[in-house]
């Protein structure tokens, strides 16, 4: 498989990461400081993650996260350098079992659905939210220009309990927009869930983007 990538002029630039005390924060080339959405909705099933962190313990807690976030960047690496062209047989024979098996199945979903590419982690920003990021994958999904942001999971997730996947996909859609003029409606979760396959998600960002603006207002007003 072999993806045609599309360069648009008006994502030439980056933006500037900086750590504060109420989280990441990107500089835009405007020189605005904007937190990250992932910062934004880290609020997020808070108590619920407490609340597990306290049932099965500190110790546990932190392996099983290190594992989790550990296993995420290998995937999400691997399912980069594939999107850019870059997978080599070379770098599929030297790839653990667990991540090999779960890319080969969120492999055929992307050669089924994804044309065009329009971005691989592009820096975003937009000044009506005043929100940053850099969103996975902006590519065209069955023909329509999608954001897609790929996730990892122990076991398969409800929809209702990941609301802030959806809403993280839709800034990225009005930060897009904002940019370029572009449009984006559809928003794709993928989540390589070990041992079970991917579960996939087709949204539009309407839904989600009166509660993205809650999350937007409490943040700052903390």
């Amino acid at each position: 498989m072999n993806f045609r990538h599309v360069k648009l002029s008006e994502l030439n630039y980056d933006l500037e990461a900086e750590t504060t005390e109420k989280g990441r924060v990107y500089k835009t080339p405007g020189g605005n400081l904007y937190p990250s959405i992932t910062t934004v909705l880290s609020a997020y099933n808070k108590k619920a993650i407490y609340e597990w962190r306290q049932r099965v313990g500190e110790e546990v807690a932190n392996k099983i996260s290190a594992k989790a976030s550990g296993r995420g960047t290998k995937l999400h690496n691997t399912v980069e350098q594939y999107l850019l062209n870059e997978m080599s047989d070379m770098k599929l024979q030297t790839m653990m079992p667990d991540i090999k098996e779960m890319f080969f199945d969120i492999r055929k979903i992307i050669d089924e659905t994804v044309g065009d590419i329009y971005g691989i982690e592009t820096p975003l920003y937009s000044d009506k939210l005043k929100l940053a990021g850099r969103c996975d994958c902006i590519a065209e999904w069955n023909g329509e220009l999608s954001i897609v942001d790929w996730k990892t999971a122990n076991k398969s997730k409800e929809k209702r309990n990941i609301e802030n996947y959806f809403m993280q996909a839709s800034a990225y859609a009005e930060m897009f927009e904002e940019r370029t003029g572009r449009p984006i409606n559809q928003i794709v979760i993928a989540i390589a869930v070990e041992s079970e396959g991917t579960q996939l998600f087709v949204e539009t960002k309407e839904k989600y983007l009166a509660n993205l603006q809650k999350y937007i207002d409490n943040y700052h007003n903390l």
